[in-house]
């Protein structure tokens, strides 16, 4: 059931349970696309990405492709619009994102006098973001979406572009008060959550040793008794992927830190319908 991995590819994943009959994590490097075959019928193929910030990677294909945010590096709309331009060229039946702390040109705030962008700019860029239906892209702010894999599952996923404040970015707050807010909405059905920062304690890790994740977000995973697989990105050096349970739940939840711009891979995670 593992399969054959490529010499420099990498496997994340417990053995302490059963996952080989509910789940397969892959992460994938640019020099090794070759992953395992799609398990099959029965089974849904969740392809991660984040953090891109305008730049362009060699992505496996699957049935749904989740970027977690930081699409740009600046927060210009011209960044923006080469990486979404990049997202329509790819195959995924299903693609969504979210945005992240750099896309500044996707939060209304900027628009603000004194906040350093143009009110049409931002205009322009979420009537764009919002617009790619069409091509199978789906942007999500603070709401849910559903939709079906190729193997007739209908899935539940819920996307917020939040994260806490460190310097000046998007989508960012201050206190755990606001954080509760923002993280309250998320539906308790949820099977797949992409947030742009991680949770406390989950692959937030930065290069000087200290844990960036929310506090706020970690207390709301844990009490998702139906999420399946958690993206997010937002820490560079900390990406990668591990599985564990959540609290009082049978379910198996994948948690995916899917940072390109650090490894330059993306985390394959099929999932058992």
């Amino acid at each position: 059931m593992r399969g054959k991995l490529k010499p420099r590819s990498r496997y994340f994943g417990r053995r302490s349970f059963p996952w080989t009959i509910l789940l397969r994590v892959w992460q994938d490097l640019l020099s090794s696309l070759e992953v395992p075959p799609h398990p099959g019928p029965g089974w849904t193929r969740f392809v991660c990405i984040s953090d891109t910030h305008s730049r362009k990677f060699r992505v496996p294909s699957g049935d749904v492709l989740l970027h977690g945010g930081d699409l740009s590096s600046w927060g210009s709309l011209s960044e923006l619009t080469k990486t979404v331009e990049w997202l329509k060229t790819l195959d995924h039946p299903v693609k969504i994102m979210v945005a992240g702390n750099h896309d500044l040109c996707l939060d209304e705030k900027w628009g603000q006098p004194d906040w350093g962008m143009e009110p049409e700019v931002i205009q322009r860029a979420r009537a764009y973001v919002h617009s790619q239906s069409s091509s199978r892209l789906h942007y999500l702010e603070y709401e849910p979406l559903h939709f079906t894999s190729p193997s007739g599952r209908v899935w539940r996923v819920y996307g917020s572009p939040a994260a806490p404040i460190h310097v000046e970015g998007a989508f960012q707050y201050a206190s755990s008060t606001e954080a509760k807010a923002i993280y309250d909405r998320i539906p308790d059905d949820t099977e797949i959550l992409i947030t742009h920062t991680p949770p406390y304690r989950t692959l937030d890790r930065t290069r000087k040793g200290k844990h960036a994740g929310c506090n706020v977000l970690s207390t709301r995973v844990e009490d998702l008794k139906h999420c399946r697989l958690h993206i997010f990105g937002h820490i560079h050096e900390s990406s990668g992927a591990h599985v564990d349970s959540g609290k009082d739940t049978e379910v198996y939840r994948v948690s995916v830190n899917a940072a390109m711009d650090s490894s330059e891979s993306a985390v394959v995670v099929d999932l058992r319908d």
